[in-house]
């Protein structure tokens, strides 16, 4: 079965609908899963600890600490799954999650989490039906969570109509359906992925740099994909705000070019495949003053120097590796990315224009073309997500050929 061995957090909020997790943690137990039960205080009204962790063979936590003092760590808590759902989810868990309102342990350990999230709802009508439920549920699959509708039938309050929790077997077949599909595309399995991200600082004092605007979005959505899809990925960024948590993944962070050049020759011939998608300083000062430079009436001449091409050095240097570069261009786009495809001896190149609105650096979108030596693809305007989907898919074709 496609849920065997896999690690499901089940998150209980206080609502009547409590008592049909005993079905589910039941059913994900026979079927090989392991799973770790969380409750809200409020859903020790519903069903009790005893109850729970006799099914799911584990203790089940309300709260930070237990009665011994033992911190129970909401953050291992979330990286320890594979999918986390929270069901039932009631109107007041719903409305904390999507705003992050976090004063408990389930919330703080759906803030942490990484991993898939599965939301099944449960209120009465009115309440299900309500406009600040409808948008904070569209806010939940805007987050990219899966929403389980709620079913209709009798309610706890007598009345008749949508809000009932979907049936556990509804659950546990839309969790294996999740599976199913993601075994299915584990077609990097076995490969090794560099992927290089974010931009690099280039110090002209203790204080000041050199560097330009890229957030590392595109990368780490790289990044996230490959792992989905089976690889081990190397990921080595520059400074950005973005982060991590996925035990396929292996980042590095550097600051200056020369340090993502040497970060990236530890690991260029262990790799099957290559992705520079950082924006790479070309330049960077001739001398790094030690102390801050104190500003005076004078204009400041900077003497700058090239850095090092660190992907042109990736080509020349390339044996076994598919290697995939990207261009951000501002004029005569197209003849300069295919101009960079022959100069580095690459293998793909992916380009961006700034001319597209919503494409380029800090945006969640982009638009890109694609060009290897004999043929061009180009995307509509897409989220960063979707367009590493695109460009992975573009890269195992070329493998298969």
């Amino acid at each position: 079965m496609s849920i065997s061995g896999k690690k499901i957090l089940i998150a209980i909020s206080g609502g009547i609908a409590a008592y049909k997790i005993h079905f589910l943690i039941r059913d994900f137990v026979k079927k090989g899963a392991e799973v770790q039960v969380i409750m809200t205080p409020d859903a020790e009204q519903f069903v009790t600890k005893l109850s729970i962790s006799t099914l799911s063979k584990k203790p089940v936590y309300t709260d930070f600490y237990s009665d011994n003092g033992t911190w129970n760590s909401h953050v291992e808590l979330a990286l320890w799954a594979d999918v986390m759902i929270v069901a039932p989810c009631t109107a007041n868990t719903l409305s904390k999650m999507v705003h992050g309102m976090c004063d408990n342990l389930v919330i703080a350990t759906y803030m942490s989490a990484k991993c898939p999230v599965f939301i099944a709802p449960a209120m009465d009508l009115d309440m299900y039906m309500h406009p600040s439920t409808r948008k904070n549920l569209e806010m939940a699959e805007s987050f990219g969570h899966v929403v389980i509708p709620a079913e209709s039938g009798e309610l706890a309050s007598g009345l008749i109509g949508q809000g009932r929790m979907a049936e556990p077997e509804t659950i546990s077949n839309t969790i294996d359906h999740f599976f199913n599909s993601h075994q299915e595309a584990q077609t990097l399995q076995g490969k090794v992925v560099l992927i290089t991200a974010g931009p690099t600082y280039e110090a002209l004092d203790p204080v000041r740099f050199i560097g330009n605007h890229s957030s590392g979005k595109m990368g780490f959505s790289l990044a996230e994909e490959a792992s989905k899809r089976g690889a081990k990925v190397i990921l080595i960024s520059g400074p950005t705000a973005q982060t991590i948590n996925d035990k396929n993944v292996e980042l590095h962070k550097i600051t200056s070019a020369k340090e993502m050049l040497a970060k990236v020759f530890e690991f260029y011939d262990t790799i099957d495949i290559g992705i520079a998608s950082a924006a790479v300083a070309d330049y960077a000062p001739k001398e790094v003053a030690k102390e801050k430079i104190k500003k005076n009436d004078e204009n400041l001449t900077l003497e700058l120097v090239k850095n090092p091409d660190i992907l042109k050095t990736m080509g020349e240097k390339k044996t076994h590796q598919f290697l995939v570069g990207f261009a951000l261009e501002t004029q005569n786009e197209e003849d300069n990315a295919k101009g960079k495809l022959e100069k580095k001896n690459l293998d793909m190149i992916v380009l961006n224009s700034l001319r597209d609105e919503g494409a380029g650096f800090k945006n969640d979108t982009n638009k890109i073309k694609i060009f290897t030596r004999t043929e061009k693809k180009e995307f509509d305007l897409k989220s960063k997500d979707e367009v590493a989907k695109d460009i992975l898919n573009f890269v195992e074709a070329q493998l298969l050929k």
